[in-house]
């Protein structure tokens, strides 16, 4: 370069300035865009925060229903019925206390369903930090005129130390699968 010129002095083509009003609008541009990468990333991910999504809740695939609102769980509870007007009470009872067992005192039919006629028997102490299978180790068997395939029932499992959790148990036919074939259900069904 000649002495006593400087680049930004010279023309165009002739070892000129550097296009500084181009890359000032590339530069520009370029954190524009960072900037609404930057925002549009959490507003765009946020759709899904506290709306409950059904991947943060409990999903078990069953025909029963659950109720994890107390000491103790009540899950997958349904009655599985052999004949019109009976059936067998089926749960998965859990005890969230770690350190003292509880045990269940009842089952009993509540609501418009207050007139259903239960049978307790089995096993009743759940342990603490542990369960008690009701199709398993339990006979808790129901008769009602709303005991029937297709009907809800319900009813209200009373504990020791915990509260009682009432749930509308769906009423399943016995002979519809084989899951329940080993369900021993009331007796004259």
């Amino acid at each position: 370069m000649p002495s006593g010129r400087s680049r930004t002095a010279a023309g165009p083509g002739v070892g000129g300035p550097w296009p500084t009003t181009r890359l000032a609008g590339v530069n520009a541009r370029r954190r524009l865009a960072a900037v609404v990468l930057a925002l549009a990333v959490p507003v765009l991910s946020s759709c899904t925060v506290n709306f409950g999504e059904q991947t943060d809740q409990p999903y078990n695939p069953s025909a029963g229903v659950d109720d994890r609102t107390g000491e103790v769980d009540v899950l997958n509870a349904l009655v599985v019925s052999g004949a019109k007007g009976s059936g067998t009470v089926i749960a998965t009872l859990v005890n969230n206390n770690q350190t003292k067992s509880d045990s269940l005192r009842g089952v009993s039919g509540a609501g418009s369903d207050s007139s259903v006629k239960v049978t307790p028997g089995g096993k009743t102490t759940i342990p603490p930090g542990g369960l008690l299978n009701l199709a398993n180790d339990g006979r808790v068997f129901v008769r009602g005129a709303r005991v029937v395939p297709g009907n809800f029932v319900s009813l209200t499992f009373t504990f020791q130390r915990a509260r009682a959790i009432t749930v509308d148990v769906p009423v399943l036919n016995a002979n519809s699968s084989t899951i329940y074939s080993g369900v021993t259900l009331p007796p004259g069904t």
